[in-house]
């Protein structure tokens, strides 16, 4: 550590004085932490580096944040409690001037159908009042204007009182909503291939059919069918009747006995919507969503043309715009709007839209619209979107946590993002962020640097105080904060083209572009200039072309890099070898897993509307496993002590000895190799960021025999001194003869590309033109583009 600690001989006096003005943190010991101890100056900007695994969240987010969030709890009333998790205090001796803490992260907004952009950040409250008082015609109130409010009608009883007496009295109601009667909000309807249902040739009775999971002896599925009384279950189905056809397909839920049992029956096509298409793709088992996607097809509504919108709704018109016209306009031009508008009565609501508005535009998401699905924004992307509920907030002495603020950002939107940070520091907030990115790193007024390594390597504070300080450490990210990749001297000649015609999608202008084969070519452009587009929306998608993203990984909270990768299987087939017994024992999942707590580690508490809680399992004490299982051991180890490894420690231990397992050996050699040495086998999926996602998802691509490889931002989430790990990696690639894509706002990254395309010049429609195609070279030459610009400076040309 190159800064000395106070003293911890302090009077009362000078204890409460500090106490006002330093989070102190003692003795923290959460996941690979060693007893670190650190004072963080309140009222300031402190950024937290790191390589990658070093420490840093688990010090910011699972220390502090979560200290705050526990004691909050603990100020509400037993009765309130009561309905609340029990939060587990974090691992450390003593954590005092805590203020209240507002995470603002990166993880996804959900892909729930009915979230958008306007919905999560109470725009579309604001102009659903807007448009119920000054709307022409006046149609109702604000809920007439909700897609996710449903017009009903009916009557009911109601208790009043008469003359002293209650009395009850049937009454008629009507609730007036804007939801689209066909697509019910969604914006889309469904189309079921019913040939993906069943075989049509056979009968209820012969296995007809090919639903995954419906298995002939099923009370909850096939028997109901067959023994209902409303089909012949030993006709094959292409000779039902009309009305046997009717009541398979379509009919109402209705009461039925099967063998005794009360049972709901109800026609197939309602029954596959509830049980497949009301829940979320991502979340689904893999088998699941091939079946959906190959049984179901998506259009838009006919009725409300994707509006989710009623016509009722869409009838209401301020200056000739309609609710739905509003949220489908860019943020950028809508701000515009709603400040043309001149409703004296309506000042405060107006001048409130506008700020949240033009927040989106200081913020880099003017590009965006109130419409957009919010299920399909970036890591980066929800983490701006949570921003704007607290840019405007009239809080203060409050603590906001950030996790890499910058991921998605051009260097260009970099500096507002700063300036946002700063205008919350100033006004009275303490800052907290965790970023690699130098030019953030730059305006901290303190900056704690965790290591010196990953995993069981890192944990302990190496340097605390100035930016100026940090750059004379000697510490990792001291040494590589200065760090400036030259251009190459030499470029790949290409072997071939990708030819794009006419590109369309989003906000692309009819885009002509060849794509050189056989070289590493950097996208890039500001945020919202086109790059997902033109890249991940008109490469057509064949066997050579393997597609790495940052979305969410296919898999529940039980899945960690092991599963995912497919490294497991060769591990339980060790052990059991080892041991003469069955691989299924030492599979979390299978017969192996802990009676309590199913294999998961831990007792997942849901609290619906609340985030969920994970409490550690008591009986294996988060292993995973029976005991029973943890007494076969291989080269030493139990799986439990196995899967808790990293991978650096992993490929070491399967790479030799008793241990040795070539096919694991191999799958941990790529982990390795795109930098995710640090990732202990069983950490569950639901914890890694977006870029370490992306990496977990090329490692496993690597095996593959596709020609070309498409990645979003893969420097997301790394330190600096891992940047040049990742350019050797993507020159492997290329040398082996693979063609490389990277859409990318490192100047590292564009400094090591053989060829260039740029998009802009700016977001949204002022974007989705090709500014500038070239070498790395040219483009520092012209500084005709912004990115141009920022590269120049960047290589010191």
């Amino acid at each position: 550590m190159s800064k000395a600690k106070k003293s911890d001989t302090q009077s009362p006096a000078q204890h409460l004085a500090d106490s006002h003005d330093l989070i102190r943190v003692h003795g923290a010991r959460e996941n690979n932490l060693k007893d670190v101890s650190v004072e963080i100056p309140k009222r300031r900007l402190t950024v937290f580096t790191g390589v990658s695994g070093s420490g840093k969240s688990s010090l910011v987010f699972s220390t502090i944040a979560a200290e705050s969030q526990r004691l909050i709890n603990e100020t509400y009333s037993a009765f309130v409690q009561g309905f609340m998790p029990t939060l587990a205090r974090p691992d450390v001796d003593v954590l005092d001037g805590l203020t209240t803490a507002i995470i603002v992260d990166q993880q996804r907004l959900g892909a729930d159908p009915r979230s958008t952009v306007g919905t999560v950040t109470d725009a579309n409250a604001m102009l659903r009042i807007l448009f119920s008082r000054f709307g022409k015609p006046h149609i109702g109130s604000p809920q007439a204007f909700s897609f996710n409010v449903a017009s009903i009608s009916g009557a009911g009883a109601v208790t009043i009182e008469k003359a002293g007496q209650k009395v009850k009295e049937r009454r008629s109601f009507s609730v007036i909503g804007g939801m689209c009667p066909r697509c019910e909000g969604r914006g889309t309807v469904n189309d079921i291939d019913l040939t993906q249902l069943y075989d049509d040739s056979k009968s209820i009775a012969d296995g007809a059919f090919t639903i995954p999971g419906w298995k002939s002896d099923s009370w909850w599925t096939v028997r109901i069918y067959a023994e209902s009384g409303f089909l012949d279950p030993n006709k094959p189905i292409r000779q039902f009747t009309k009305k046997e056809m009717r009541d398979f397909l379509y009919r109402e839920p209705t009461k039925v006995k099967v063998e005794g049992v009360n049972l709901t029956y109800e026609g197939l096509i309602p029954k596959i919507q509830k049980s497949f298409l009301s829940k979320d793709k991502e979340a689904m088992q893999p088998h699941i969503r091939a079946f959906v996607d190959r049984a179901v097809t998506f259009t838009t509504c006919p009725e409300c043309d994707g509006t989710r919108l009623s016509e009722t709704a869409r009838s209401s018109k301020i200056k000739r715009v309609n609710i739905a016209d509003a949220c489908a306009m860019q943020i950028s031009d809508l701000a515009e709007w709603v400040g043309g508008l001149d409703e004296p009565s309506a000042a405060p609501l107006l001048a409130k839209l506008r700020h949240t508005l033009d927040s989106f535009v200081e913020i880099g998401l003017g590009y965006l619209s109130l419409n957009r699905p919010s299920g399909t924004l970036s890591g980066g992307e929800a983490q701006r979107v949570k921003m704007i509920r607290h840019l405007g907030s009239s809080l203060t002495d409050t603590t906001y946590v950030f996790d890499e603020p910058t991921t998605g950002l051009h260097p260009h939107d970099i500096q507002r993002m700063n300036d946002l940070l700063l205008r919350l520091r100033d006004k009275g907030n303490t800052v907290l962020v965790v970023e690699h990115k130098p030019e953030m790193i730059a305006i901290a007024d303190h900056v704690v640097d965790l290591g010196p390594g990953a995993g069981t390597a890192g944990g302990s504070v190496c340097f605390e105080g100035s930016v100026k300080e940090l750059r004379d450490s000697g510490t990792v990210t001291g040494r590589h904060f200065d760090d400036r990749a030259s251009l190459k001297e030499e470029v790949r000649t290409p072997t071939g083209k990708l030819e794009i015609r006419g590109a369309t999608r989003h906000n692309l202008r009819k885009v002509d572009v060849d794509i050189p084969l056989g070289v590493l070519v950097v996208v890039t452009g500001v945020a919202g200039s086109g790059k997902s587009s033109l890249v991940h929306g008109s490469i057509p998608a064949s066997e050579g072309v393997v597609s790495v993203d940052q979305g969410s990984i296919r898999g529940s909270r039980r899945s960690n890099p092991a599963t995912y990768t497919g490294l497991l299987d060769p591990i339980r087939k060790a052990f059991a070898k080892a041991n003469g017994v069955k691989p299924a024992l030492f599979s979390a999942n299978s017969e192996g897993a802990c009676p309590t707590c199913n294999g998961a580690g831990v007792i997942y508490a849901d609290l619906a509307m609340m985030a969920g809680v994970a409490t550690t399992c008591e009986e294996c004490e988060g292993k995973r496993f029976q005991a029973s299982v943890l007494e076969y051991r291989l080269g030493g180890r139990d799986i439990s002590e196995v899967l808790a490894m990293s991978v650096t420690e992993a490929e070491e231990f399967f790479g030799e000895g008793e241990a040795r397992t070539p096919a694991a050996h191999a799958i941990l050699g790529r982990l390795a190799d795109v930098g995710l040495g640090y990732l202990s086998l069983g950490q569950p999926l639901t914890s890694l960021s977006g870029g370490e996602r992306q990496r977990l998802k090329l490692a496993t691509h690597m095996a593959e025999k596709g020609g070309v490889y498409v990645l979003d931002e893969p420097t997301a989430g790394l330190h600096l001194a891992d940047v040049e790990q990742l350019l050797g990696l993507l020159d492997r690639l290329v040398d082996s003869g693979k063609s490389v894509i990277v859409v990318e706002h490192h100047q590292a990254v564009m400094a090591h590309a053989d060829w260039i395309i740029d998009l802009g010049p700016g977001a949204g429609h002022e974007g989705g033109r090709i500014v500038f195609e070239g070498t790395p070279a040219d483009l520092v030459a012209a500084r005709s583009t912004l990115t141009g610009e920022h590269l120049a400076d960047y290589v010191g040309a």
